[in-house]
């Protein structure tokens, strides 16, 4: 741990090995005890999970240049194969003939859990297609065992029985009334299906705010459920879905409009309660005491007056723009000691140490951070520079810190699911086809002690010391508005960059 690490850091244990086990018998491996050993091979016994990684661990054999599994010891020049190694067994599933660790009598975890799968199924499908391509899908999972272990919940073979019987129709609606019972099981196994194409794109962000939506309504009374509703369909979610791809999540705009229509059902309950006063009536003296007498939460409900004055329900009110008196930021140097301890230091895991340096080098919102796919990320052939890509040009990665994006891109988590091996997320999520959760980045970061706004605040400020608001925009994926507005709190010589462009 580096002696100038940040105040309030707490170190997290990102490497905590094998549970310990007791016995007579010695690995000949990794040197523990062991109650028993899978297997006697040339060099000795070898306990369980020296087994497992052995028998995990496919590549070139060094000495045959066979591609196959390598059980062997990891000698110089790597492990070897298993004739090579002196390693008698033979590793061939007798049903597909892959080499790897036996499931069950004979056959790999694959074949188990294809058996498993069509066991569990009834003979005659409803809709024989569907229960196929479902069984191939989970199938296809780089680490079986785990959808093994998915499938032993009840509530799994519930539904996936009743997919095949055809009581459960195979789309989003019928997924959403077998959610009521089983959800995670469903949004689970809904992410698979949209993953490998047998379910079209939905939102989880978007399909969620449509039912939280109704759920929000369904108890106000007709005075404030009117205009909510007006409000909540008629702007919000008719924007939100017209912006919605499956490049662009709705997680960002769906908290906002959450955010906006709780407040808004708050200010017409108190206009209501108060005045006997609704969105059609109220006065501006209404909203300027609303906002004067509780948190700053309540400016939220400038969307709303703006939309009831837009579509002539109230012409009488106005509410302008709030600005923050505050703007959190940190130094230059909290932000330096920062990315030396994420770059150099055991704090964190390899991908969130990634993601906070992205924050603090390139001003990138961890929102914007969780969705970026491997292909922003470029390797020039010819100098072996690495770029990386958030806005209209590509920017240079500087080492070490290229060097740690690079270990990243070859050990990214979470591939080992029903996805398969092939996501182009640069952080992929546990849920099929989906990356990780930007709240769960910013909850491991703000853990560490790192204050999120400020370090983001102040490394773009860093980069607009340097150069131009419109550069620095193109180059980091913002806006050129926003670029100014951040200039001039700064208060750099840029600030000044676009009076200088206009003039003739």
């Amino acid at each position: 741990m580096p002696t100038n690490k940040p105040n309030g850091l707490s170190p997290r244990n990102t490497n905590l090995g094998r549970p310990r086990t007791t016995g007579t018998a010695t690995c000949a491996r990794c040197g523990r005890n062991a109650g028993r050993t899978r297997a006697t091979w040339p060099e000795g016994r070898i306990c369980g999970p020296c087994f497992t990684t052995a028998t995990r661990t496919h590549g070139t054999c060094p000495d045959c240049g066979q591609q196959r599994l390598l059980p062997g010891p990891p000698a110089a020049g790597g492990p070897r194969c298993g004739p090579c190694a002196g390693i008698l067994h033979d590793f061939h599933c007798t049903r597909c003939n892959a080499e790897g660790e036996f499931y069950r009598r004979g056959i790999c975890a694959r074949c188990a859990l294809r058996d498993d799968l069509t066991e569990l199924l009834p003979p005659d499908p409803a809709a024989p297609e569907t229960a196929g391509k479902i069984v191939d899908i989970l199938c296809k999972a780089d680490r079986p065992e785990s959808i093994i272990t998915w499938k032993r919940s009840p509530k799994v073979q519930a539904l996936l029985t009743s997919l095949s019987c055809g009581e459960t129709p195979l789309t989003h609606e019928g997924l959403d009334a077998a959610a009521e019972s089983a959800k995670r099981e469903a949004n689970h196994l809904r992410a698979l299906l949209i993953h490998h194409g047998l379910l079209p794109y939905q939102d989880p962000y978007l399909a969620r705010f449509e039912t939280w939506i109704d759920d929000k309504l369904r108890d106000l009374p007709e005075e404030i459920a009117k205009p909510v509703s007006q409000f909540a369909t008629w702007h919000h979610l008719r924007r939100i879905r017209s912006i919605t791809t499956p490049e662009k999540s709705a997680q960002a705009p769906v908290h906002s409009a959450k955010q906006e229509i709780t407040e808004t059902i708050k200010f017409l309950d108190w206009l209501w309660e108060t005045h006997q006063r609704t969105a059609a009536t109220c006065t501006q003296q209404d909203i300027e005491t609303w906002l004067a007498t509780g948190p700053t939460t309540r400016k939220a409900i400038r969307t709303f007056i703006v939309f009831i004055k837009n579509t002539g329900t109230n012409h009488r009110v106005d509410m302008g723009h709030y600005t923050a008196k505050t703007r959190p930021a940190i130094t230059q140097d909290q932000r330096v000691a920062w990315l030396r301890e994420l770059l150099t230091g055991t704090s964190e895991s390899l991908p969130y140490r990634v993601a906070g340096i992205l924050l603090l080098l390139y001003a990138q919102p961890l929102v914007r951070v969780a969705r970026l796919r491997t292909d922003a990320i470029e390797t020039n052939e010819i100098n072996g520079n690495m770029q990386i890509t958030f806005g209209a040009h590509p920017v240079p990665v500087p080492e070490p810190f290229a060097e740690l994006l690079q270990e990243h891109l070859v050990s990214r988590p979470n591939l080992r699911t029903g996805a398969g091996t092939q996501s182009s997320w640069l952080f992929p999520g546990t849920r099929a086809g989906q990356p990780l959760h930007p709240n769960g980045i910013m909850d491991r970061l703000r853990s560490l002690g790192i204050d999120l706004r400020g370090a983001r605040n102040t490394a773009l400020d860093e980069h607009l010391l340097a150069s131009p608001p419109p550069i620095v925009a193109d180059a980091l994926g913002y806006s050129h508005q926003i670029a100014f507005i951040h200039a001039d709190n700064a208060g750099d010589a840029w600030s000044r960059y676009v009076n200088l462009r206009t003039k003739p």
